[in-house]
């Protein structure tokens, strides 16, 4: 199996910050799996080869224990979910209302969890798998609802706003305008593939990114979804960019987003990982910078294919890890890398040091 197989691969991640009206919601899109899962599990995503801005979808909304809301919502992403995401105004309510004399446990409460499926996608047996892989004795109950393509988008386009990650620094959807004219400015159609700037991970790897460039530097993004950092270093003045990913339409995606920030062709490649073990058309140690914001299983297992591609002196950046699994990718990585240092935003990591000469 190529190594490039192992790179995240969720169709339309972010959809699940599109699909309930108001309420705040804790989502979980560029998702780590549980350290106990096995790369199989996570290649088992099922990865529809059209988007769902063309077709339906599944909405399913899902009860859980609230004391495995962020494995379980990690497991189904594994298991066939496209995207969760977990409604934290329905959790505050729930503990306002609690009878604090009922006894009644942290384990004990339940949480609710909107998911998107493909329509082809066997819910059941990937909510069952799922519950499996993190223990759970019992399937949690669910509900599964259609969603129609311009129910979809119009979701979309009302729920993504311009974020700031930073001081000066945006990402806007592309049917707004920036609110900092002057400010650096990354447009995005968030449609198709993940890196919105919402989720931690991708908070993290723009903040490290930022920090990093000075300008010149040759720069990889590997396991590109929406091209987000890509695009991003190109903006903080990196001489280039390369991006690569295992799906089709993240690299549509990414090209889409290229267009819209007006960025060269020249300056930035994408490449379709090839699903053989036919080698990518990058150099070895041909990056100054390179950044992987994926899965742990691929973390691990991909090490030494990631750091293949940094000039010895390169700066690595490690995200998609959450802080309990920072341990493990920290013994895996210090014997490659050193001047390790750690960034957290809530429970998510992002790890980065220098690569060793020798």
């Amino acid at each position: 199996m190529s190594a490039w197989q192992f790179i995240k691969h969720f169709p339309c991640t972010n959809l699940s910050r599109h699909i309930l009206r108001v309420k705040p919601r804790r989502c979980f899109t560029s998702s780590t799996p549980p350290s106990s899962f096995s790369v199989t599990a996570c290649l088992s995503t099922s990865s529809s080869s059209e988007s769902f801005a063309d077709a339906p979808y599944l909405s399913v909304r899902i009860h859980c224990p609230k004391h495995v809301v962020d494995s379980f919502s990690e497991a189904l992403l594994c298991f066939g979910a496209s995207s969760v995401a977990v409604d934290e105004d329905d959790d505050d309510e729930e503990e306002e209302d609690e009878d604090v004399t009922s006894g009644s446990s942290l384990a004990s409460k339940e949480i609710c969890i909107e998911s998107i499926f493909p329509v082809n996608e066997e819910v059941k047996m990937c909510i069952s798998q799922a519950a499996n892989s993190i223990g759970l004795k019992e399937i949690p109950k669910f509900k599964v609802e259609m969603g129609d393509e311009q129910d979809w988008v119009t979701k979309n386009q009302e729920s993504f706003q311009p974020i700031e990650i930073a001081e000066r620094l945006w990402i806007v959807p592309e049917w707004t305008s920036p609110p900092v004219a002057e400010g650096v400015n990354i447009i995005l159609n968030p449609g198709l593939a993940f890196g919105t700037g919402e989720h931690p991970t991708t908070k993290l790897c723009l903040l490290l990114l930022q920090s990093l460039i000075k300008g010149g530097e040759a720069f990889l993004d590997y396991g590109t979804g929406s091209g987000i950092l890509a695009i991003a270093a190109l903006k903080f003045g990196t001489a280039s960019s390369a991006g690569v990913d295992i799906d089709p339409l993240a690299i549509k995606s990414a090209s889409h987003n290229a267009a819209l920030n007006n960025i060269p062709l020249e300056k930035l490649e994408l490449h379709l990982a090839p699903s053989d073990n036919r080698e990518m058309p990058l150099r070895k140690e041909q990056f100054d910078v390179v950044i992987a914001n994926i899965l742990l299983n691929p973390v691990m297992e991909l090490a030494d294919h990631i750091l293949s591609f940094a000039k010895p002196g390169a700066t690595i950046g490690i995200s998609g890890i959450l802080s309990e699994q920072l341990s493990s990718v920290k013994e895996r990585y210090s014997p490659l890398l050193e001047d390790i240092s750690v960034a957290t935003i809530g429970d998510w990591v992002c790890m980065s040091g220098t690569k060793r000469r020798s």
